[in-house]
């Protein structure tokens, strides 16, 4: 089993990747280099250096697990990231008021999956994500992108800004 290394192992239940078949490493000499099933997900993006070399195990990961990202493509800020693998993602956006003909300052916030192979997130980063399957109740949307923030002082719960 030379090329095959196990998933870190913090859970329940075993943890592998659904694509690659442990037993077959011990039949057949494996081939050097890792056991790891990963895929580039297209649109321009590129996959994480962590999500090939990692160990994690992640099925709603768009670059290691059965997600496919189809539909819209949005860019939204971290408000949020006390969840495990899911940030809250709030939204700037203008209204028109045709009656005041103005705009209005509006938001919205929207859960978003965050693979383990984006680290060091923190409030305040911009993040670009993909529309997905629904992954739960509330999550349609995967992290594909993550641009860290340059000012960390700013209170980023209440800052208005239009991507």
């Amino acid at each position: 089993m030379s090329g095959f290394k196990e998933a870190d192992q913090t859970e329940k239940a075993y943890q592998k990747q659904d694509a690659i078949f442990i037993g077959k490493s011990r039949a057949v000499k494996a081939k050097k280099g890792s056991m790891r099933y990963y895929k580039s997900i297209g649109l321009g993006f590129k996959t994480p250096k962590e999500a090939v070399e990692g160990s994690y195990v992640d099925k709603k990961c768009p670059f290691t697990g059965n997600v496919s990202i189809r539909g819209r493509i949005l860019k939204g800020m971290i408000i949020s990231h006390k969840m495990k693998r899911t940030i809250v993602v709030r939204r700037d956006y203008l209204q028109f008021v045709s009656k005041y003909r103005r705009f209005e300052k509006r938001h919205s916030n929207m859960s978003v999956h965050c693979s383990p192979c984006f680290q060091n997130l923190s409030e305040g980063d911009v993040v670009t994500i993909g529309q997905c399957r629904p992954l739960s109740k509330t999550v349609k949307f995967n992290v594909l992108e993550h641009q860290p923030t340059k000012n960390k002082s700013l209170n980023v719960k209440k800052i208005f800004r239009v991507f």
